[in-house]
């Protein structure tokens, strides 16, 4: 005898969406959307952009007899640089904003040692997940970087990734495009003895030595006002990195035939022995005179926390956050230029004959 077969009823789940996944396409559609008088501030008519392009385009020749004036030989400058683990305490401070500074300045004072001008920065942002009400501050600090640096925040990417990130947590990493006429070019190479070694001031640890610092404060009340500091532990330490164009650009454009710098470092990781060590020809010592500026008192409130005096030399910027090698006929007039533009240079040291050594007295 047949049987017939028995009716069912298929249960179907609902589709998964990538939202579902951790990734809101609206979010970041709204999030571009946030972000765009941030960056037209930045802009000039060199830029030939228009929002939400998949590229961003600059004029090298706007008013092209003008360009043709500055540079003949022109030489396209790239630079790439982070923020380090400074995210984290500006994560755990809730004072993201001033990332976005440090950013910026990262790659144009990197791009700066060569004697270029910043032209453009573009920003990769990387996160958990994607609140605009939160990151916003983030590219409005890019974008008031840019400014300072007198470059436009072409473009940038953001991306959500929650499988990589945990929540609440980000990354940022920049990217900056410069140029420079050939014959203008700071090359090291020139660096003789005899030149003096002129120091800017940083507002701080800039964005090195992080790992070290939060170990160091790990266990601290970031937000208690300190005497010795005359503001909290958050404050000093989320200073941000200062940026140095529009000074060194200034000096740069007051002697355009003379070649009186002959090098400069942005001083980073690895501090004054090994970025000033990294202008030096192999027959050339720097002798740097540490008495000769008092760094600011973050850095003598972290050496109190553990740190001997020759890894807080090696690690942090210890209060100079930019160096100046320069003819010393003409230190004396650099210097004028640079107080003129706000900058309090001090001379720090020497170039003396040697085997490319700085030595730290």
């Amino acid at each position: 005898m047949s049987q017939r077969p028995r009716s069912h009823t298929v249960k179907t789940k609902r589709p998964i969406t990538y939202a579902d996944a951790g990734v809101n396409i609206e979010a970041n559609t709204r999030w571009v959307e946030s972000i765009r008088s941030a960056m037209a501030g930045t802009y000039d008519p060199r830029v030939c952009s228009r929002h939400g392009a998949f590229a961003g385009l600059f004029r090298l020749d706007y008013e092209e007899g003008l360009f043709r004036r500055s540079y003949r030989e022109p030489l396209l400058v790239g630079c790439t640089d982070g923020v380090g683990t400074k995210v984290l305490l500006g994560i755990d401070t809730n004072r993201v904003r001033g990332l976005g500074i440090d950013l910026v300045a990262m790659s144009v004072n990197d791009l700066l040692t060569c004697g270029a001008e910043p032209l453009f920065f573009l920003d990769y942002l990387a996160v958990h997940k994607l609140d605009p009400d939160a990151l916003t501050g983030i590219i409005e600090g890019v974008a008031d970087g840019c400014r300072q640096a007198g470059c436009a925040l072409l473009g940038g990417e953001t991306a959500e990734m929650p499988d990589l990130y945990a929540k609440g947590h980000f990354d940022l990493a920049g990217f900056a495009v410069g140029v420079v006429e050939a014959r203008r070019q700071i090359d090291p190479a020139r660096v003789g003895p005899g030149d003096v070694l002129i120091g800017l001031p940083s507002s701080g640890p800039h964005s090195n030595g992080y790992t070290l610092i939060r170990r160091l404060v790990a266990r601290r009340n970031l937000q208690k006002p300190l005497d010795e500091l005359g503001e909290s532990l958050a404050d000093a330490l989320m200073k941000p990195t200062r940026i140095y164009v529009s000074a060194i650009r200034r000096v740069l454009a007051g002697y355009r035939v003379k070649r009186v710098i002959t090098a400069m470092a942005h001083i980073t990781g690895g501090g004054l022995p090994e970025n000033v060590g990294r202008i030096l020809p192999p027959d050339c010592d720097a002798v740097i005179d540490t008495d000769s500026w008092t760094p600011p008192p973050i850095f003598t409130h972290l050496q109190t926390l553990g740190v001997e005096r020759d890894e807080m030399y090696r690690v942090f910027n210890m209060g100079i956050g930019y160096v100046l090698a320069v003819r010393p006929d003409f230190v004396g007039g650099v210097r004028r230029r640079l107080r003129r533009a706000n900058e309090d240079p001090v001379v720090i040291g020497r170039i003396k004959p040697g085997r490319g050594q700085v030595d730290l007295r």
